[in-house]
């Protein structure tokens, strides 16, 4: 039945579908009364008038109107209409986790364990009221405009006292994020969820869910049999004191797992400060959740990013200090150490997020290709990779070419401060070029100059000057090579 244009209730007008799934269809609607919009999840009526997925629908507009809480999706109002059970619920307008998750390959490490620790607390909320998930993906966190997490879905979340509403041995939630004891059909509680959370933050760190089959059984199964794939292995950045996090929400026995989502919520704002202080700076969300830190752990974020009433500026000395104290409290995996900043940091200025494949070589005046294969290295936070000119044993200019280099995609105009290098072949000469349009000049002609030429050290911050102007794409043009005839880049960052 269409109900696009209809009103519920008599007064939710709907005006388009924005979701469905098994037992529902959400679709977005108009509050007239209020002057909002709102989003409306109408149950089918082919499973309505089954008493249990009834009662679990109905479970669910009771539940999350308990909660009460920044990081859950507001519960407006419930009811039924000519027959039709339905749930409204506040609209939020932005993306969903995965839907980030696909778009950026992976997240900035600190904007992830903000994300987990804002999950984590909409967790701790619902774990407060005895309600336990049981479906934590995700698919069920939103992002809002101002990009801050919102938990929903709480369609098949169970009191800890209710029973008799799941079938024995069937498995609730989605396998890719299943707990092992979820996955077997046994109890399920408050841990679960966590192992769900962990798994969540594996995929914000590394791009994709650990575990692959044919079937979703074959999937549960691995959750079940299978050790979790080494983070810091996939991606090298990930410091100790994060693989830890992982470790402990990720184990098979319970006995070994987060208690509480109070104790995860923990340890991930302290390794938020962790990466926050080793890195001089953040962005985006991991500023928002730095600054709502209180306790103990608000004592670890760099004195910049505190709340108002933490007024002591730690010195350089003292941070240092304290990274380097709190990474060894943390480092419980052998021969394994906390990632080093792969660019240097710059106080005031932010980083500037660079999509998966944002970044292509560029040599116009020559085949057209500059080491093409190895580009996505000088992006992919390991210093022990690179990307690295050809070998010009006369120099560049034994071949008739100005220069060569390498570019990044912004995604969208910005007026970028600063280019951060680090290389191993440090004494190259290096200027810095910006351009617009739906694609980068093929002829360094149609770029703009917008540094110094620069001799650039193992890391250097080659600032920029825009003049008021906003580029998306960002060259560093190598004019001059080093002894040795080959310039290196081990890692490029913009930032703004």
């Amino acid at each position: 039945m269409n109900v696009i244009g209809t009103e519920i209730s008599g007064r939710f007008r709907i005006e388009e579908q924005i979701g469905s799934g098994g037992m529902s269809t959400v679709y977005l609607a108009f509050d007239p009364t209020l002057e909002r919009w709102v989003a409306i999840k109408l149950m089918h009526r082919d499973i309505s008038s089954d008493p249990d997925q009834l009662e679990r629908f109905r479970r669910e507009a009771r539940t999350v109107a308990r909660l009460n809480h920044p990081h859950v999706v507001t519960v407006i109002d419930a009811g039924e209409d000519d027959g039709n059970p339905f749930i409204v619920f506040e609209y939020v307008e932005g993306e969903t986790l995965k839907d980030r998750i696909k778009r950026l390959g992976r997240l900035p490490v600190a904007e992830a364990v903000a994300y987990g620790i804002e999950i984590a607390r909409a967790l701790s909320a619902a774990h407060a009221q005895r309600l336990v998930h049981r479906d934590v993906k995700p698919q069920n966190v939103l992002i809002d405009r101002e990009g801050r997490g919102k938990v929903t879905d709480f369609g098949i979340a169970r009191s800890l006292e209710a029973h008799g509403l799941t079938a024995a041995g069937r498995v609730l939630g989605t396998t890719d994020y299943v707990s092992p004891e979820q996955a077997l059909g046994h109890q399920v509680g408050e841990q679960s969820d966590l192992y769900s959370l962990g798994i969540v933050l594996y995929e914000m760190l590394v791009g994709e869910v650990p575990f692959h089959a044919d079937t979703q059984v074959a999937v549960a199964m691995k959750h079940v049999r299978e050790p979790m794939p080494d983070a810091q292995r996939r991606r090298p950045e990930v410091s100790s004191a994060l693989a830890r996090v992982l470790d402990r929400s990720t184990a098979k026995e319970t006995a070994n797992r987060y208690a509480t989502a109070d104790e995860m919520v923990h340890d991930l704002e302290e390794v938020l400060a962790i990466e926050a202080a080793r890195a001089g700076e953040t962005s985006g969300e991991a500023t928002a959740v730095l600054k709502s830190l209180k306790g103990d752990t608000a004592d670890f974020a760099p004195g910049r990013l505190r709340r108002g009433r933490w007024r002591v500026v730690l010195t350089t000395a003292l941070l240092v200090g304290l990274v380097g104290g709190l990474a060894a409290f943390f480092v419980t995996r052998a021969q394994k150490g906390p990632g080093d900043a792969v660019t240097p940091a710059a106080p005031g200025l932010e980083r500037v997020d660079l999509a998966a494949g944002a970044i292509e070589d560029y040599d116009p005046e020559g085949d057209g290709k500059e080491s093409e294969d190895q580009v996505q290295n000088a992006i992919d936070a390991n210093l022990t990779t690179a990307w690295d000119t050809e070998t010009y044993r006369n120099g560049l200019a034994g071949v008739g070419k100005k220069g060569v280099g390498l570019y990044v995609d912004a995604g969208s105009p910005i007026a970028a401060r600063q280019l951060a290098v680090t290389t191993s072949t440090p004494g190259y000469q290096a200027e810095v070029f910006g351009a617009n349009g739906s694609k980068p000049p093929r002829d360094i002609g149609g770029w703009t100059k917008i540094s110094a030429r620069t001799t650039v050290k193992e890391n250097q911050r080659i600032s920029l000057d825009t003049a008021g102007k906003d580029f998306r794409y960002y060259l560093l043009w190598v004019v001059g090579l080093p002894p040795g005839n080959k310039a290196d880049v081990r890692e490029l960052s913009l930032r703004r």
